[in-house]
């Protein structure tokens, strides 16, 4: 990449959120550059995850964690569906195994509900049983139509061939350094094998998990306006066999996560999980999954599907989450700082962007350009 003088929005991160928001602006009429540290697209958190496409069951109404969901979600199947991207509208089972999980399963109802989410239904043990025959006894299920799969990786791919289309640029292996103000643009300088400096009318911040350092690296930007991160690394193991589901398959929630859950593939692999390791500050991220939670796994998917063969989970893969919120604390909401809310023009920062953010990417994206044309805080 050669030094560049100018260009009208720089977007940090090409991960799922840090394309969609290019390709926004680039269809905008807005020449983008796109920085991205690693050698390829999405390789952190967008490649790492359950490319679960959510409808919007678990955030509280007024989030943007909720409202961007259902939002994103009508948007990604769309946009799948025009750009060949693949995708499949499988469906999710919510399983409540006794009477405790069956009051969780109620008060998920009413969020949904509250949330725009119509088509959701519960459904008896005996529907269950026709469903997936191979589930374990429980005492209810919420039947999510609206959920789904997607190729992660196709999806990316599209946002940033759309982008580019539309004249966007991509810099790999160039990491943002710093940005400061002067004379009315961002003066931004990257690192590197072949560093340089280029002015930008528009800064977004879509880092993922290095959003805080980046944040940190702009001159004159609140520290105190750059929440904390808290990282929670997820792991998954695959099935060894055939699985006898044609749904996601889902537990109810537990605290830092959705609970170890059956997703499949477009090819119909089943893998399990993420279960919430969480890391501590300053921790170095290993991906690697060790094999010594396999117990822990088989007794929690157990829960749900008895007939889990012996020896038949095998160590995939891990994701780490940018989570706002620690260890026993209630979920935190994703945080969307334009001018409106911290008072520095053409800058817009994302943090704690985790799941559901697949799913609410191109409403992420509207969001964005709203922020940078002026729009007010909330608005999505």
């Amino acid at each position: 990449m050669s030094a560049m003088d100018q260009v009208d929005a720089l977007v940090v991160g090409a991960g799922v959120v840090g394309l969609a928001c290019a390709r926004e602006l680039a269809r905008a009429g807005l020449e983008v550059l796109i920085l991205e540290s690693d050698g390829t697209i999405g390789s952190g958190i967008s490649s790492r995850n359950s490319e679960v496409l959510h409808a919007g069951l678990y955030d509280p109404p007024s989030s943007w964690k909720a409202r961007l969901c259902v939002a994103g979600r009508a948007l990604l199947y769309a946009y799948c569906e025009e750009h060949g991207v693949g995708h499949r509208r499988c469906g999710k089972l919510v399983v409540a195994a006794g009477p405790a999980d069956c009051a969780r399963l109620d008060l998920i109802a009413e969020r949904a509900r509250a949330n725009g989410v119509h088509d959701l239904r519960r459904i008896d043990a005996g529907e269950v049983r026709e469903l997936e025959p191979a589930l374990g006894p429980c005492a209810a299920a919420l039947l999510s139509p609206s959920s789904g799969i997607v190729d992660s990786h196709g999806l990316m791919t599209a946002l940033l061939g759309d982008a580019e289309n539309a004249g966007a640029l991509l810099a790999l292996r160039t990491p943002f350094e710093s940005a400061r103000r002067e004379g009315g643009l961002w003066r931004v300088r990257t690192g590197g094998e072949a560093p340089f400096e280029l002015a930008t009318r528009c800064l977004v911040n879509a880092a993922g998990l290095s959003a805080q350092a980046v944040a940190a690296a702009i001159e004159g930007f609140a520290r105190a306006a750059i929440p904390p991160l808290f990282r929670a690394k997820g792991n998954y193991f695959a099935l060894a066999a055939k699985a006898p589901f044609s749904h996601l398959i889902y537990p109810t929630p537990v605290d830092g996560g959705l609970g170890v859950h059956l997703t499949l593939d477009l090819g119909g692999q089943a893998r399990f999980g993420p279960d919430v390791q969480w890391l501590a500050e300053g921790e170095a991220i290993d991906y690697a999954v060790d094999p010594g939670r396999r117990a822990a796994f088989a007794e929690a998917i157990r829960r749900y599907w008895p007939g889990l063969p012996e020896q038949a989970l095998e160590p995939a893969y891990s994701g780490v989450r940018p989570k706002l919120a620690g260890r026993g604390a209630a979920a935190a909401d994703f945080v969307i700082q334009g001018p409106a809310e911290h008072g520095v023009p053409g800058l817009v920062q994302l943090f704690g962007i985790e799941s559901p953010g697949l799913t609410a990417s191109l409403a992420i994206a509207q969001v964005v350009r709203s922020r940078l044309d002026g729009g007010p805080a909330g608005a999505a």
